[in-house]
């Protein structure tokens, strides 16, 4: 069955309530962001797919070559199995609002997800995410809202490159906001801020 397409955390709420989904970094699993998801969204269900590709011990959702040089057949084969995961839990869950939160190769693999399938989330936290690449949208409009969050000297994820998805975003009429931090790579308290902040609508259902 498509939910098993992943080791993976499930803690359902049951039909009608939000089902936010969490993506790990490079090197997590996932318990990576359990904690963080339960405090962004009390009471939404939560699934937290661990990643299939192992680089050197370390879990990712997709193959890479070198730092920013991705194995795109790869991303597209994971972007596919992601798809069909995350389809066959809201059938399942029938969730009042699909979110998602990913972080860095996380918000990689959510992203090209949502592109894929412009209408599957409502909303989607892209936690310095790196797409060095245009973005090929699925059919139909683009339904989800996008947060990014992103560190200006950030070595993985430069400023151009994130300035640059928003770009892409907005221009396929995704309503998009962006949090930035002065530090790097890592996750600072205005970005969680920012990410509860984002998600609150979808939780109480407006």
């Amino acid at each position: 069955m498509a939910t098993d397409n992943y080791v993976h955390h499930l803690a359902s709420e049951g039909p009608g309530k939000p089902l936010l989904f969490l993506f790990h970094g490079t090197g997590g699993d996932e318990r990576q962001l359990l904690q963080l998801g339960a405090e962004l969204a009390p009471g939404a269900g939560l699934v937290a797919p661990r990643g299939d590709v192992s680089e050197q011990g370390a879990a990712r959702f997709f193959r890479r070559t070198g730092e920013g040089v991705y194995d795109m057949g790869d991303l597209a084969r994971a972007a596919g199995r992601m798809r069909e995961f995350i389809a066959a839990h809201v059938e399942r869950e029938r969730p009042g609002a699909v979110l998602g939160l990913g972080y860095s190769n996380g918000a990689n693999i959510l992203a090209s997800v949502a592109f894929s399938a412009p209408q599957l989330f409502d909303a989607a936290v892209l936690m310095h995410p790196l797409i060095p690449f245009a973005p090929v949208w699925g059919e139909g409009a683009v339904r989800t809202r996008f947060l990014v969050t992103a560190g200006r000297k950030d070595p993985i994820c430069p400023e151009r490159l994130t300035t640059r998805l928003t770009d892409y975003l907005e221009d396929a009429g995704a309503e998009t906001e962006i949090e930035w931090h002065e530090g790097g790579h890592e996750i600072r308290p205005n970005e969680t801020v920012a990410a509860g902040r984002f998600l609150l609508p979808f939780l109480e259902g407006e």
